[in-house]
């Protein structure tokens, strides 16, 4: 089992979603982030004076996926996240020691699902 997390433009959102789902990975968990990188922020224009935004708005995706979906989901991820420009994002894989389904009380791979 493994823990996905991507960073990602929100407008690629949608992308990643539907990329993800045509490998049978739907479960995941979107989180609205800010965060800096590479691109160091960028100059705003606000009532005449200019400000630099230092934080971007990102989306953080968390996705739980057993080993044989690690790759499909990686490649669904880096295939509609990308645009070629900096900012695309990152991914880290993690090992993920359990996982419980509380409904159902099942644990490692079953409760992560298919």
């Amino acid at each position: 089992m493994k823990l996905i997390i991507a960073i990602i433009r929100p407008e690629k959102l949608e992308d990643v979603q539907a990329a993800l789902s045509k490998r049978e990975v739907y479960l995941m968990t979107a989180t609205d982030v800010r965060g800096c990188g590479r691109q160091r922020g960028f100059k705003e224009q606000y009532r005449g004076s200019e400000g630099i935004i230092r934080l971007i708005s990102k989306v953080k995706l968390e996705i739980a996926v057993n080993d044989e979906f690690v790759q499909p989901a990686v490649d669904a991820i880096m295939t509609a996240a990308h645009t070629g420009n900096i900012g695309d994002g990152k991914i880290f894989v993690l090992p993920l020691d359990e996982c419980y389904r509380i409904r159902t009380e099942e644990e490692g791979s079953a409760a992560i699902g298919p």
